[in-house]
């Protein structure tokens, strides 16, 4: 029931999402053309008549909604030649291959990390552990990613700097480990709170006073309700991670969804910001459903509501 009613507001909230987006880049200073001053005044009459710029802010508004019905995202301003949803077919698989790999690896090794620190509670290693993950969360992308450049490809040599050389493991390596680092932090903190709750929940006491194997109790009752507050964080970072991170694209020049909307927020290109709106939260709202499918697979309470 509660995955149905995503569902069921997933088309409004696109379209106020939509709405915001629209006016609020139009009320930004400047325009995507203003760079070309040396254009005469006919030339810049008739490149804003070309993209429907001399209409009133209403009418330009329906007649993106009269085409985004119809699938279309319309044309860049800032790319001659090329629609939004070229450009979107474009980025978007080399952010999805980045942001899957930095998710998987996050999900794995953040989940380990987090069940190996509950089960040492207030040891050593839980302490080495929840140290190293607090500074994961609290060093941001722009100050891990060039450390990493600097190390691994500028000092030892092991890996390119940037680039992207259709996908190879050597360019794509650096960036989903910076990527992922942050997520793993996340994940791993809340994998060892949560864990750490149900490890002296009343059935896990019951099942280890009945003798069952504390490796069986760990994975067969313990891990999963320990999930779930995995998931529900999962869901939102699932979909940043997948349209692509703006900082990890910018260092090391990969041709991804955030390089372009930055790129089109720089320039005033309002289509392909858009556009980009659009699909980040298309994603969310799927993702944020998945969510809820998995939470009754994780959990039988759940699923029997």
């Amino acid at each position: 029931m509660r995955a149905l009613s995503r569902l069921l507001i997933a088309m409004p909230t696109l379209f106020v999402l939509v709405t915001l987006a629209f006016f609020m880049m139009r009320a930004a200073p400047g325009g995507p053309f203003d760079g070309e001053r040396s254009l005469a005044p006919e030339i810049e009459a008739a490149i804003a008549s070309q993209y429907h710029l001399d209409e009133s802010l209403i009418r330009q508004y329906a007649r993106y909604l009269v085409d985004l019905s119809r699938g279309d995202l319309g044309p860049s301003f800032q790319y001659e030649g090329y629609r939004v949803t070229e450009l979107i077919a474009t980025g978007l698989p080399v952010s999805a291959l980045v942001g899957g790999l930095a998710l998987g690896l996050a999900l794995i090794l953040g989940v380990l990390i987090g069940v190996v620190a509950a089960q040492r509670r207030n040891h050593l290693i839980d302490h080495i552990l929840m140290t190293l993950s607090a500074l994961g969360v609290c060093i941001p992308a722009f100050v891990i990613a060039p450390l990493m450049i600097l190390a691994f490809a500028v000092t030892l040599g092991w890996l390119p700097a940037g680039g992207w050389n259709e996908g190879q493991w050597r360019d794509v390596l650096l960036p989903v480990i910076a990527l992922a680092l942050p997520q793993l932090a996340y994940v791993a903190r809340l994998t060892r709170t949560a864990m750490v709750d149900v490890l002296q929940a009343p059935y896990i006491l019951a099942a280890r006073a009945k003798g069952l194997p504390g490796r069986w109790v760990l994975l067969r009752h313990a891990l999963r309700p320990a999930l779930i507050p995995v998931l529900s964080y999962l869901g939102p970072a699932a979909a940043a991670l997948i349209t692509g991170s703006v900082v990890i694209e910018q260092i090391f020049s990969i041709p991804g969804l955030g390089r372009y909307f930055v790129q089109a927020a720089l320039n005033r290109d309002y289509t392909l910001v858009l556009g980009v709106v659009l699909v980040y939260g298309a994603l969310i709202v799927v993702f944020n459903f998945v969510v809820d499918v998995l939470y009754g697979v994780l959990d039988p309470r759940v699923r029997a509501a």
